[in-house]
C-alpha cells in the first residue's frame, strides 16, 4: 500500500470511527428481469412472505432501487434494476435538502456535478451513499413514480458532470449509440512532472488484470483501443495542468494512459506513486456534449474547475 492509500485508509478510520459499517447491515440482491410492478416482484421474489408483510416492509423504507428506497407498490422496475431489501429502513433524503448540483434537467435528463470521494452507482461494499441514491431521492419526492436510468458513470475519486436518463427507451438507445453521439468528454488533470509536449495524443490498447486493475497491454486480443488527447493548460516546477478529452470511455482509461506516458495523475492510491498535493485525486469531468439520439438536439453539460485545482500553480 503507498503513501496515499495509508493516508485515506487512516482519515476513513477516523471519519467512521463507531460507526456500523453498511456492509454488515444483512442486505440482500435481487436483480430484474422483466418490467414489473413493485409490489409483484416481491410477492414473487420473496416466497412464503404475506402480503401485508411485503406491504409493511415497503413502507418501513426496507426496500431500495440501487439503494434509493422506494414505498408504493405500483411502482415499475425495469429489466436491469437490482433491488435492495434490508432488515434496518435505508435513509431517505431529508425534505428540502439536495446535497448535489443539478446542471442540467428536463423530462428525459438529469445532470449533476458530483463530488470527488462519491461512487455513481451502488458497488458491492456501498450500496446507499451513491449519486444515483441522490438523485433517484430527489426525483421520487416530486413525484413517486419516476424513474431514474444509468448511461454512464465517472470514478469514485473522479468529480464533475455525471447525467441519467429518465426514461427506459433513450437511456437503451444512448448505451447502444454512446461513442457515436457524443462529441466531447472533457476533464481537468493535475499530474506530476513538466509534460514536454504542449499538446499530444496517447493511443494504447487497455487489458483488466486479476485485481481489476487496468493496464497497457501489448497483446491485443480482448484488449480495448482507447484514444486520448491532451493539452497543457498551466505548469509549475512539479506538476502540469491538463485539458483532456477521451475518444473511449473506459475504466480508469485517463489515469492509465498519462501514466503510460511518464505523467500520473496527483493522489492515484490505484496506478503509480504520485504526489498527492491538493489531498483528493486530480481529475474533474468537467465537459460532456452529445447529439439527441431522436431528435438531434445537442446537450452541453460543464462545470467550473475546483478551486483546489489551481492552488499549487
Amino acid at each position: 500500500m503507498n503513501k496515499i492509500a495509508k493516508k485515506r485508509e487512516q482519515k476513513n478510520y477516523l471519519e467512521n470511527k463507531g460507526k456500523r459499517p453498511q456492509t454488515n447491515r444483512n442486505l440482500k440482491e435481487y436483480q430484474v428481469t422483466k418490467r414489473v410492478e413493485l409490489l409483484t416482484f416481491l410477492l414473487e421474489t420473496l416466497k412464503g412472505v404475506s402480503r401485508n408483510n411485503v406491504k409493511s416492509i415497503l413502507s418501513h423504507h426496507c426496500v431500495s432501487i440501487h439503494g434509493a428506497p422506494v414505498t408504493q407498490f405500483n411502482y415499475i422496475l425495469y429489466p436491469g434494476d437490482t433491488v435492495i431489501i434490508s432488515k434496518t429502513p435505508f435513509k431517505t433524503q431529508k425534505e428540502g435538502k439536495f446535497s448535489l448540483e443539478i446542471l442540467y434537467e428536463d423530462d428525459e435528463f438529469i445532470a449533476v456535478n458530483k463530488p470527488h470521494g462519491l461512487l455513481s452507482v451502488s458497488s458491492d461494499k456501498e450500496k446507499t451513499r451513491t449519486a444515483y441514491k441522490l438523485v433517484l431521492d430527489y426525483l421520487i419526492k416530486k413525484d413517486k413514480h419516476n424513474h431514474l436510468f444509468v448511461v454512464h458513470r465517472i470514478d469514485r475519486e473522479t468529480s464533475g458532470v455525471l447525467m441519467f436518463c429518465k426514461n427506459e427507451k433513450i437511456r437503451d438507445i444512448m448505451q447502444e449509440k454512446w461513442n457515436e453521439i457524443v462529441a466531447k468528454r472533457g476533464y481537468f488533470a493535475i499530474v506530476d512532472g513538466q509534460v514536454k509536449d504542449k499538446e499530444g495524443i496517447v493511443k494504447s490498447w487497455l487489458k483488466m488484470n486479476k485485481e481489476n486493475l487496468m493496464y497497457v497491454a501489448k497483446d491485443r486480443k480482448n484488449a480495448q483501443f482507447c484514444v486520448t488527447h491532451y493539452k497543457v493548460l498551466k505548469q509549475s516546477m512539479t506538476h502540469t495542468l491538463l485539458d483532456v478529452n477521451i475518444d473511449s470511455g473506459r475504466k480508469n482509461q485517463i489515469r492509465v494512459q498519462l501514466g503510460s506516458i511518464g505523467h500520473h495523475v496527483v493522489g492515484d492510491d490505484k496506478y503509480g506513486d504520485p504526489t498527492d498535493p491538493i489531498n483528493r485525486l486530480g481529475l474533474h469531468a468537467y465537459s460532456l456534449v452529445f447529439t439527441h439520439p431522436i431528435n438531434g438536439k445537442t446537450y452541453k453539460f460543464e462545470t467550473k474547475m475546483p478551486k483546489g485545482f489551481l492552488s499549487i500553480f
